[in-house]
């Protein structure tokens, strides 16, 4: 629940402070790629944590499975996004594609940070 709570908090601050630098820089266009660009990257890590966490009561297989078919999923979902959008001309491309590369690090590096500063009881 912390990875997905720290990683939910970094993706808001990463597409706060891209929409700011990039609506002043590339105006809508700009605005538009940050939107798209925060949904792609903060939404690919943040579905994964969340299936882990819904599927974390079933035996490990059935969790794999889970998260496997999330993650084919989820690609095939963003190659359709990005064949629909590649020849529009209403986002910024570099806008979205550092969004989208600042909101997985971002993410992926809290989620991580939540995980492993996690106090757990474990008994030998």
């Amino acid at each position: 629940m912390r990875a997905v709570r720290y990683g939910s908090f970094a993706l808001l601050i990463i597409a706060v402070a891209s929409l700011a630098l990039w609506g002043a820089l590339r105006g809508l266009p700009g605005i538009w790629g940050v939107l798209i660009g925060a949904a792609i990257g903060g939404g690919f890590i943040l579905m994964t944590a969340l299936s882990v966490l819904v599927t974390a009561n079933l035996d490990p297989a059935s969790t794999m499975a889970v998260v496997l078919g999330g993650w084919l999923l989820k690609v095939v979902v963003l190659v359709g996004v990005l064949l629909v959008i590649k020849d529009m001309a209403f986002y910024d491309t570099v806008a979205l594609f550092v969004t989208v590369v600042g909101a997985l690090i971002a993410t992926l590096g809290t989620e991580v940070w939540g995980i492993i500063t996690a106090r757990v009881t474990y008994v030998s």
